[in-house]
Formats: structure tokens, C-alpha cells, sequence
């Protein structure tokens, strides 16, 4: 079956193989780069699916251990089975002065032995025969309700995949976080794959957050170091109805894939039930020939002849489940499986090396949801040249019980997938004539000078600009006024100099209002320029290693780059027409490009409608009075959203949900305001 989908994000890499490369103490570039800055008090590592995080604390770890004094190590994971990556790790033998050697009575992951978790977790702060503890994170917050704070003296608290934290009052593990920060002399380091969550809670507060020292190690860094995948897609196929009648339209079943299907609550979700819905899924694939009981994989003949082995990871009986997923973690051949069928499982921490293809129905809870789902397919495999994310997506429908939801549903994935390509994509560093000796700092990104620049005045926004960047750019992303911005109706200058900075103060409230300009236009330039093609006056691709700045552009003529449906000479960049570009637009032409008219107009009605934040009572008495009174004064012209006057506008939006009403209630469907 041939994939059918709209490609929104395509990106090439150059198979450096730097990011898996090790050094003289055996450590990989990230690892390298982290254990700089071992001394730090505070560490948080945000670093790709396997990038190789776990190592990375192993070795900051041992030298806390060993040469700064600390006296013991606790690593927290969110669920035991991720425990097997802190599991003993020889290092030496690779030039590292120790090994990582955890004694077996405190693993607390090893299903092997249940018993009186809370019980060892304590009694580890009580002795000094064993220095390394591995426990789940809820043993951590279970435990912490019997010990002080204390007796976190002199001891390193590792937190892996940290955005289960939450800088929310009722969040137990950030209060365990807090508690360690504030009232003890321990140490923490914090990892992550991203990041960002996506209910709104930060994951520390501000004052929290300055006090942590980031490393950061990008998507871009990672997969352009690896040996053998190349190319990275991520696309996204709108439909109509249910999805189990479009499955067939993406579903390549040549392609080693995990299938994540929705959540019986989820709007995606067909009704049947998850079992039932599984069931079509394999229709799909082919015939069931025969279960293994043993191992609990299914054999589905599919319609051209092949043998696919597949694994239900939706079924929740205990111990059928439990016999899938011991199948899948003894897996040693490529050929041992094809596909995957799971609900809320196989994504975090699940490594199935050869995963090709992540195809997801419906729209995910949080964009860390989309990260960890697509790190399923970027690992590194010989044999894999691409992967590819596909997401399934319900296009809205004006006949819809509630379309504004849809509409919210519908943007989010269009933001998801604006960030994606933002994390994904090589870096840009952006210079002023007046700081070009600032150079590149080694990373592999492309210069340009930009007239009109402020240079970076201060540490905190070299830092924000240097490691954080993608950080706030989700936040931006996830901000509702921004998300209404997508559909291309709110001018470039309102949201690159009111709603931009707005997000920018709110994420750093102690930033001047000259740090908040210079980190606002080194949003904007990398927001616009990553993932826009580069090229010459003859219409002819440059070359990535040939964007340095300075002299040697003389040599490419004019280089060109496609902003917002114009081309613009790179070479000339200034803050000023910068400024009048929206940094959205892409949204707004994947939106054109990938939905039919109706539904755009549907998209950006209903977005209209929700900029005034009518009631329903409200819209019936504009409807009745000013309305009325306008059409006749306008010879029967009705009001246009993209009227320069406010007052034509919000008209505009009360006669949209007056149609949205009457459109729901023709199709005989109940409304509640």
C-alpha cells in the first residue's frame, strides 16, 4: 500500500556519525558535552531519544561520587521497565575511571523483586555499603513522605524524562524537586527529550528554572550525526468521517510501523471500542492466519502474500500483555517484527530500533506526547535511510456539535507540527556587523548578518538564545492568541511585536524590556528561516556548508530565500523587513495546500468568531439591532471579518455563529451554550 500524506516537514541529514562517535573516556558528543559541566549543582540534559542520556548521568554521577564529595546517587524513571537503562554498565574497558554498578537489593525496577519498595528506599539513606539507588518515580514520591529533607545531604537526585514534573502546588514530584532544591545540600540533575508540556503547567517555576545550568544537545546535532538514517518526514493526512475508513490510505504495511490509536474518550475515536477498532486495523493489514500463544503475536497473511508478525499492545489482560511486551524487549532481528498496534504504550522509553514509520490517529494530548512518539522512529539502524512520522487528523466539519473544538484540534496539530520542523531543522546563528568575531561556537549551524540586530547584552539572553530557544518557541506555540494567528487573518506587525513579546515577558519576567527586543528578533529570524529552502539567482539549491557569512558569499551571487510567498535576498536581511513578515505564514500555507475551501473557511470563521468572545445572547442582539441596521445601510452587503473596523468585525463574528447554529440545528443536532 502506497502512503498518501501531505509532507509537511522533509529534512535531509549528512550522516557525520559525530553523534555516535566516542572520545578518549568513552563518551559520545552529548555525553561530552554534559560531563563540561559536571560540577554544576543543578544540572538539567535535554537531549533526543537515544542520544544516550542515561550514560551521560552514569558518568556525571560517578564523578560526584568520586571527586566532589557526594556520598550517595538516587535515579528516578517513570516507569520500571526504563530502569534496564541504569542497569551495570561496564565503562572503564572505554577509558572512564569506574563503572556504573548498581547492587541488585537497591534496584527497585527489578520486577524480579516487588517487595517492601518504600521499605529499601529509606533504609538506602541509612547505609554505606551500596551508593547508587534506581527506583520508578513513584517510589520516589512515596518514599519522600517518610524521610527529611535532610537526608538529601550530600546526595545527587537524578530525575530522568523530568517533564513528568510539574511546577503545579499538587505536583508531588515537583515538590520533591523543590524540597531538594531549598532544604537540603543535594545535588539534582534533570533529563529530558523535551522540554515543554502541554497543559499549560510549566515544568519549574521561573525562579526554579534560573537555577538550573542547561545543557542542550538538538534533534539536529543528533540525527545529522548518525551513520545510517538520512532522511526525516513528518506529514499529516486530513480526512473525513472515521479514520478506520482512510487507514488504508497511509498504511504501508512494507514499513516497520507502530500504529498509536486513539483513546476511547478522544474525538478521534470511532465508538466501537479500542478491541473492535483493533480489529479493523488488522482487516486492514491482512488475514489473521494464526496467535502464537506463546509469545501473544498474531501471523496476518496480507493481500499480496506476505507473512507480517504483528503485536497487540492495546489488550489489556495482564498477562497477555505482559507476554507481548517480553517478546518485544527479547527482539534481536529485524525481521522479528512489522508492526505494532498499541494505545498509551510504545513511546516513552520503548525502543524498537528498526521502526520505520510512527503512524498516530488523532491529535495528542501535548507536543512532549508528539516528541516522545516520533523518537520511536529516529533511532539509528543500518538498513533505515528514513523515517517518517504520519499523523491522522479529522478535518472539521461546519455540522459538527461543537466545530469550535474541532477548529482547536485541527491548529494544535498544525503547531505541533510548525514546532517539529523548528527542533528538527539545522540552526541558524544570526550576527550583527559589529559582533562578528563571535563566532560559531562550533555548532553546526549557518550564519547570516542581519542589519539592524542588537547584539546579546547579557548572559541570561546569550543563554535563552544558546540553549533555550526551542523552549520558548513552544510556548509561544501553545500561546491561544498565537494559535488563532495561524490562520493568517491577524496583520505581521501585531504578532511579531505584540503577541511574540507578550509570551516572551510572561516566560521571562525579569528580562529588560531591550534583552526582551533582542531575544524577540532572534525568535522571529529562526522562527522564519528554518526549513526555508536556500537558493541562487539561477533558482539552483546552496549548499548548507557553504552559508558561513563574510566574503565567501561574494562567490554564490545572490542567494535567495522564499519568505511568506516572496523571495528575499538573504544578504541583505534587516530587522525592520523582518518585522513585516508574519513567522506563521507556513502554517497558513500548509492549511491552503492540505484542506479543501470549505474547510478553511470553516477554520477561519469560527476563528473569528472566537476573537470576540461572543455569548450567544450577544450575538442574537448584534444580530437583531447593528447587523440588521448594517446590511440595509450596505444595500444587503453582510459584514466582513477582515474589516479594518472593529465594530464591522465583531458583526462579522455574531452572524458566523448565528450560521454555526443554524447549521447544527438543521443537522438535528442538540446545542448547549
Amino acid at each position: 500500500m502506497e502512503q498518501n500524506s501531505n509532507n509537511i516537514v522533509d529534512i535531509s541529514y549528512q550522516q557525520t556519525g559525530l553523534s555516535s562517535a566516542t572520545n578518549s573516556l568513552g563518551m559520545r558528543e552529548m555525553q561530552a558535552k554534559a560531563y563540561e559541566a559536571r560540577q554544576k549543582r543543578f544540572l538539567l540534559i535535554k537531549a533526543p531519544p537515544a542520544s544516550g542520556k542515561s550514560r551521560a548521568l552514569m558518568f556525571i554521577a560517578l564523578d560526584k561520587l568520586m571527586n566532589q564529595g557526594l556520598k550517595r546517587v538516587v535515579v528516578a524513571v517513570p516507569e520500571k521497565s526504563i530502569g534496564r537503562s541504569f542497569q551495570n554498565t561496564r565503562l572503564k574497558p572505554y577509558g572512564f575511571f569506574a563503572d556504573w554498578t548498581v547492587t541488585p537489593y537497591f534496584n527497585l525496577t527489578d520486577v524480579k523483586n516487588e517487595r517492601d519498595k518504600k521499605g529499601r528506599f529509606i533504609e538506602f539513606f541509612h547505609q554505606q555499603s551500596a551508593p547508587i539507588l534506581v527506583c520508578a518515580h513513584a517510589t520516589l514520591r512515596n518514599g519522600m513522605k517518610e524521610i527529611s529533607d535532610e537526608d538529601f545531604n550530600d546526595t545527587l537526585l537524578a530525575i530522568d524524562e523530568f517533564h513528568h514534573t510539574s511546577a503545579d502546588a499538587n505536583s508531588n514530584l515537583g515538590d520533591v524537586v523543590r524540597r531538594v532544591m531549598n532544604n537540603s545540600t543535594g545535588h539534582i540533575v534533570a533529563m529530558t527529550g523535551s522540554y515543554f508540556r502541554g497543559d499549560g503547567i510549566p515544568v519549574l517555576r521561573v525562579e526554579d528554572e534560573a537555577r538550573f545550568y542547561p545543557v542542550t544537545y538538538n534533534y539536529y546535532q543528533q540525527l545529522n550525526g548518525y551513520r545510517y538514517l538520512k532522511n526525516l518526514v513528518l506529514g499529516y493526512h486530513f480526512y473525513h468521517g472515521s479514520y478506520l475508513d482512510h487507514i488504508h490510505e497511509v498504511l504501508d504495511t512494507t514499513k516497520k510501523t507502530i500504529i498509536h490509536i486513539p483513546s476511547v474518550n478522544a474525538r478521534a475515536s470511532t465508538g466501537i471500542g479500542k478491541y473492535a477498532e483493533t480489529g479493523e486495523i488488522m482487516k486492514v493489514i491482512g488475514t489473521v492466519e494464526r496467535k502464537d500463544y506463546n509469545t501473544g503475536i498474531y501471523h496476518v497473511r496480507t493481500s499480496d502474500g506476505r507473512l507480517l508478525k504483528v503485536a497487540d499492545l492495546v489488550e489489556d489482560d495482564l498477562k497477555e500483555r505482559n507476554m507481548v511486551q517480553g517478546y518485544l524487549q527479547r527482539m534481536t532481528k529485524r525481521e522479528d517484527m512489522d508492526i505494532i498496534i498499541a494505545l498509551g504504550t510504545a513511546k516513552e522509553g520503548f525502543d524498537w530500533q528498526w521502526c520505520e514509520v510512527c503512524l498516530t490517529i488523532g491529535v495528542r494530548g501535548s507536543l512532549t506526547e508528539v516528541i516522545q512518539i516520533i523518537g520511536r522512529c529516529t533511532r539509528d539502524c543500518e538498513g533505515k535511510q528514513t523515517a517518517k512520522f504520519v499523523n491522522m487528523i479529522a478535518m472539521p466539519d461546519a455540522e459538527q456539535a461543537d466545530v469550535k473544538v474541532a477548529v482547536n484540534d485541527f491548529l494544535k496539530a498544525i503547531t505541533a507540527s510548525l514546532l517539529m520542523e523548528q527542533v528538527m531543522a539545522p540552526s541558524w546563528h544570526f550576527k550583527t556587523t559589529k559582533d562578528d568575531d563571535d563566532g560559531d561556537r562550533g555548532n553546526p549551524m549557518r550564519t547570516l548578518i542581519v542589519e539592524g540586530l542588537k547584539p546579546l547584552s547579557s548572559e541570561k539572553t546569550r543563554l535563552i538564545v544558546q540553549e533555550q530557544l526551542d523552549d520558548l518557541k513552544a510556548a509561544i506555540l501553545q500561546d491561544e492568541l498565537v494559535v488563532r494567528a495561524i490562520s493568517g487573518s491577524t496583520t505581521a506587525e501585531t504578532i511579531t511585536q505584540n503577541l511574540i513579546p507578550k509570551v516572551i515577558r510572561e516566560r521571562y519576567p525579569d528580562l529588560s524590556e531591550g534583552e526582551v527586543e533582542e531575544v524577540r528578533q532572534r525568535v522571529l529570524l529562526d522562527t522564519m528561516i528554518k526549513g526555508t529552502d536556500i537558493v541562487n539567482d539561477k533558482g539552483k539549491p546552496v549548499d548548507v556548508g557553504s552559508m558561513k557569512g563574510g566574503d565567501e558569499q561574494e562567490s554564490e551571487g545572490n542567494r535567495l530565500m522564499k519568505i511568506a510567498n516572496r523571495f528575499v535576498n538573504i544578504d541583505k536581511l534587516s530587522i525592520n523587513l523582518i518585522d513585516t513578515i508574519n513567522p506563521f505564514q507556513r502554517a497558513y500555507e500548509v492549511l491552503s495546500k492540505s484542506v479543501d475551501a470549505p474547510t478553511l473557511k470553516i477554520i477561519q470563521d469560527t476563528i473569528a468568531e472566537q476573537k470576540f468572545d461572543l455569548t450567544l445572547e450577544q450575538a442574537i442582539t448584534i444580530f437583531k439591532g447593528p447587523l440588521k441596521e448594517y446590511v440595509k445601510e450596505h444595500d444587503g452587503r453582510v459584514p466582513s471579518a477582515e474589516d479594518p473596523n472593529p465594530k464591522v468585525r465583531e458583526m462579522a463574528a455574531a452572524l458566523q455563529m448565528i450560521r454555526n447554529l443554524k447549521a447544527r440545528r438543521l443537522a438535528g443536532m442538540d446545542y448547549e451554550e
